[in-house]
């Protein structure tokens, strides 16, 4: 049982519907949240909802076989899958083809689709909207409507007669118009789940209007409709290591931004993780690797210059030869400093907050030279997105650089992935299913000291 729950554009409240359908059902039964496109912040609140870790399904990233491998490999024991969309139901990378759309995901699960519309100031024109969307894809099967920002009683029926009515697609609810229903935004938008101590009740909020405005027994039905998934499916991660190996992954208020599958990459390479935090711990576990992912360090400069023990602990790993990698807000912590905070210092240069975004794209990255977690020629598809920049500048370069950047920015002169001995730090994102060979390769240069 599935169903994806898409906006027509972006701002439709998807977040705030999906997540409050994901709590409501998970009364009732074991709820697998998912997130279409490469974020991390929405399903920190899918997975607070439901108890169960939200997985991100990318067409970009991952083909459709192995979007039904990832799909079928979380699924488990669970009862059904709600997928929240990204953007409108057919943004991708470009204006004509699926690629990292909602739509394409759609297809690969032959999942019905939920569309959610803002309904604000309409009512015939909500029919005309959801015909267009019919029309455009005929595979795209679009079973449901939710309308959200209705006035009142009376525009939600009138505005749920024209929709059946004149397109034939049934509207299964429609949410009052509510300004106190929100989320709080910082510059890589919503603030994560993992930071708020009040989450639970907002979420608990959002739950209890879905179960006033919307019809879940309906819902219910809509996803029964979905065929299984048993064929056709391409693993994501490959395994290459066999020897036991210890990988310490930075997991606190500051770094929280993983895909869960390059940590299951890692483990089914034979690592035990160790979570340790950057923040709090005073020392690094015992560990033969470091993960470091993205987050907020930029937030928490001071805090995180403070705890001299652990910045001293990471830097003689380093000094020691043993692998790091670091992601985006990894890349910073291990700069010399965030504005004029001191930070690990395993590379030389200076990392800043700036009031506009840096990059914000899907990245292609050319290896072009042989590091901890890929071979020179590997071509990477990635992502992007930080407010942050490295001052790095001609006469101040003292690093290789692992990739070229074929789509997107990077950090200096379209190339990414600082080197430093057996450190690797960049911001681009990746995700395992992009590069297969990720957690075989990272947990093998442990042993090859």
């Amino acid at each position: 049982m599935r169903i994806i729950l898409a906006g027509t554009g972006s701002a439709v409240g998807k977040t705030t519907i999906s997540t409050g359908i994901m709590k409501a059902l998970s009364e009732k039964y074991n709820v697998q949240p998912f997130k279409v496109g490469p974020d991390y912040i929405d399903p920190s609140y899918h997975t607070l909802a439901t108890g169960n870790t939200s997985r991100n399904l990318d067409s970009f990233f991952m083909s459709p076989s192995q979007i039904r491998d990832s799909y079928v490999k979380a699924m488990g024991n669970k009862d059904l899958a709600i997928i929240e969309g990204v953007r409108g139901l057919y943004e991708g990378i470009d204006s004509i083809n699926d690629i990292g759309s909602t739509a394409s995901v759609a297809k690969a699960l032959d999942a019905p689709v939920i569309l959610i519309i803002n309904s604000r100031s309409l009512v015939k024109s909500a029919a005309a909207i959801v015909i267009g969307f019919k029309e455009l894809d005929k595979d795209i099967n679009i079973a449901g409507v939710i309308l959200n920002k209705v006035k009142n009683k009376n525009h939600y029926l009138k505005t749920k007669k024209s929709i059946e009515q004149l397109t034939g697609v049934e509207v299964i609810g429609g949410i009052k118009r509510d300004d106190n229903i929100t989320i709080d935004q910082r510059h890589l938008g919503l603030v994560p789940a993992v930071e708020r101590e009040n989450s639970i009740m907002h979420i608990n909020k959002w739950s209890e209007m879905i179960k006033q405005y919307i019809d879940l027994d309906r819902l219910v039905e809509i996803m029964k409709s979905a065929p299984k998934i048993n064929s056709n499916l391409e693993p994501i991660w490959n395994k290459l290591n066999k020897q036991p190996v210890k990988i310490g992954v930075a997991f606190d208020e500051v770094f929280n931004f993983y895909y869960k599958e390059n940590i299951e990459s890692l483990e089914a390479n034979n690592a035990k993780i160790k979570y340790f935090s950057p923040l709090k711990d005073e020392h690094l576990p015992d560990v033969d690797g470091i993960y470091i992912g993205g987050g907020y360090p930029e937030l928490f400069s001071k805090e995180l210059s403070k705890n001299e023990s652990i910045i001293k602990d990471i830097k003689q790993f380093h000094n020691d030869n043993k692998p790091i990698f670091a992601e985006c807000g990894g890349l910073m912590y291990l700069m010399n400093s965030i504005h004029n905070d001191k930070m690990v210092g395993i590379y030389p240069y200076k990392s800043i907050l700036t009031d506009r975004v840096q990059a914000l794209k899907y990245t292609i990255t050319e290896v072009q030279q042989d590091n901890i977690i890929s071979k020179k020629g590997e071509i990477i598809n990635g992502h992007e997105f930080h407010y942050s920049k490295v001052l790095v500048d001609d006469n101040n370069i003292k690093n290789k650089l692992a990739f070229k950047i074929l789509r997107g920015k990077g950090s200096y002169n379209l190339q990414d992935g600082f080197m430093d001995g057996n450190t690797l730090a960049s911001y681009v994102h990746t995700h395992v299913a992009a590069m297969p060979n990720f957690g075989g390769n990272f947990t093998i240069a442990t042993k090859e000291i």
